[in-house]
């Protein structure tokens, strides 16, 4: 069966990279960073939470005329994990909020207390608000992946890739093993397309990085950062902040372009997988 490198138009066995810099929107410091890692670094996508207080600004910076073809996808967002900095749902849904206010801290939370109807129709509003304000969309991802592990979620995630038609950042079989159902081949099925394998480490992804430099695996591979600027109020709401920032060096060094040409490894954004799913659907 033809690979999603080949159907790209690459060969086989070429080791093809997406490098995305997450969380646009959620604070000024990550809204700041994405923009600076896709347009004077090595990122090739990033993703946007809708529900986070920047959500606007980022759009406003995305669509900004000299930087129209940005490849942005919508980061469907039902959890807010820091402690002390909220963000909550943009429709009327009780079952998504908790005790102060804001969505679920942990995804059990989500899990347990979460009413689909309202998932469903949370994700149709952050979408149709990106769409409003006039976003071009690549792909959707799940903060949190809470919408992929399990089966009941990743049904509304599925139906809203393919109301949609767009691809869907999946995590690998490893994943799928854990989660207990086949969530990749399901999405298959439907003809919706996603990366061979995806690797995302919370408080920094340097390491994931290198490791894939070192042994680049055939097919589309994608690394997610989480790059902010190296900001106080950044530093006083998440623990994962220090990370976050070398996320930025990472994506902005100058030797990174060399690294990956060596390496033998191309690197592409969404747009070209979107364009192929809907050329087929």
């Amino acid at each position: 069966m033809e690979s999603l490198a080949e159907a790209l138009g690459f060969t086989a066995d070429q080791p093809v990279l997406i490098l995305s810099a997450d969380l646009a929107g959620s604070t000024h410091a990550a809204t700041a960073a994405t923009l600076t890692a896709m347009r004077n670094g090595s990122a090739t996508t990033a993703t946007l939470m809708m529900p986070g207080p920047w959500s606007r600004h980022a759009v406003d910076q995305f669509n900004h005329s000299a930087h129209a073809n940005d490849d942005v996808g919508l980061h469907l967002t039902l959890n807010a994990e820091l402690d002390c900095f909220r963000w909550g749902p943009l429709t009327h849904a009780p079952s998504l909020l908790d005790g102060d206010g804001g969505f679920p801290r942990t995804i059990g939370d989500l899990w347990d207390h979460a009413d689909l109807e309202e998932v469903r129709r949370e994700c149709r509003a952050q979408i149709e608000r990106a769409q409003v304000w006039g976003l071009d969309i690549t792909h959707l991802t799940t903060h949190m992946s809470a919408m992929q592990q399990r089966p009941e979620f990743f049904d509304v995630l599925l139906d809203i890739a393919c109301e949609a038609d767009l691809p869907v950042r999946l995590e690998g079989s490893g994943a799928e093993t854990a989660a207990g159902f086949p969530f990749r081949r399901l999405a298959s099925e439907e003809g919706i397309f996603m990366p061979d394998q995806f690797h995302l480490m919370r408080g920094g992804s340097r390491s994931a990085l290198d490791a894939y430099l070192d042994a680049p695996r055939a097919g589309v591979t994608e690394i997610s950062f989480e790059p902010a600027l190296a900001a106080e109020e950044l530093r006083a709401i998440d623990p994962t902040a220090t990370g976050r920032i070398d996320d930025l060096a990472v994506l902005t060094d100058r030797r990174l372009p060399d690294r990956l040409a060596r390496a033998g490894v191309t690197t592409i954004g969404y747009t070209a997988i979107r364009e192929l799913q809907q050329s087929r659907s």
